[in-house]
């Protein structure tokens, strides 16, 4: 098994991780930690996309490492607001 293999499969395991923890909606820690395994997905597809030449994966991906780093901040990093009540 050589780089690109093993980046590969560590992309497919843990965006599919990912994919499951932001479903199951369990809260906002959890979910922030599902954002936290699609930015490394993200990186190593973009990594294994790069060595390979793949052009239009790496540049999906890029675009799928921004989302995700706003959704670490979004559910990780910044405070929420306190809501009005009505």
């Amino acid at each position: 098994m050589d780089l690109v293999d093993i980046l590969k499969w560590a992309a497919a395991i843990s965006g599919t991780i990912a994919a499951f923890l932001v479903s199951l909606d369990l809260g906002r820690r959890l979910t922030g930690w599902g954002f936290v395994l699609f930015v490394g997905s993200s990186i190593c597809w973009i990594s294994g996309a790069l060595i390979t030449g793949d052009a239009p994966l790496w540049s999906q991906n890029l675009v799928l490492f921004a989302i995700n780093l706003f959704g670490v901040y979004r559910y990780l990093i910044r405070k929420r607001l306190p809501r009005d009540v009505d």
